[in-house]
């Protein structure tokens, strides 16, 4: 049986962070990026595959419905695995088609006009964090802010107080 040792949204999907601090420092064997219009452009999967073969590392690349698929078959049959999304929307909308998600790294979302900082690598706006505080209390998602492992791990509180949302 296979395990998700946790999700990461980072628009950037795989780079060198999340290559030699994530994957090493929590000693995975694989990372599954989720997202439905990246498995469906060849061209770019060879690219992110052929990054991720000097690793020494499994890539999958998986629709929404196929991520759910394996995990419904044999639970990842023994990979040791970091789930990447690109957005929180897929990530929720994973959640809630049945992917038992229990802690969500957000790591890196780039900023645009309707966005504000939470951390100097993630910018959200209110109806992000709104989806992220749903995420929390309805499916017991631990969610942080985090660049990389060893810097400050920063909680839901820090979003939520950015747009006055309450509990």
């Amino acid at each position: 049986m296979g395990e998700i040792i946790f999700a990461r949204i980072d628009d950037r999907l795989i780079h060198g962070q999340v290559m030699t601090k994530w994957v090493k420092g929590y000693n995975c064997n694989s990372i599954f990026v989720i997202d439905d219009q990246l498995a469906k452009d060849e061209f770019m999967k060879n690219i992110y595959i052929m990054s991720a073969s000097t690793a020494n590392i499994a890539l999958k690349i998986l629709t929404v419905d196929d991520s759910i698929k394996l995990w419904e078959k044999d639970h990842y049959d023994g990979f040791k695995v970091i789930l990447l999304f690109k957005n929180i929307k897929t990530v929720k909308n994973t959640i809630e088609e049945g992917l038992p998600i229990k802690k969500l790294n957000i790591g890196g979302i780039a900023k645009s006009a309707d966005r504000k900082f939470i951390i100097p690598t993630v910018s959200l706006n209110k109806e992000e964090t709104e989806s992220l505080l749903d995420i929390e209390k309805n499916h017991g998602v631990e969610i942080f802010f985090q660049t990389v492992p060893e810097s400050k791990r920063v909680g839901l509180e820090a979003a939520l107080s950015v747009f006055n949302i309450k509990r």
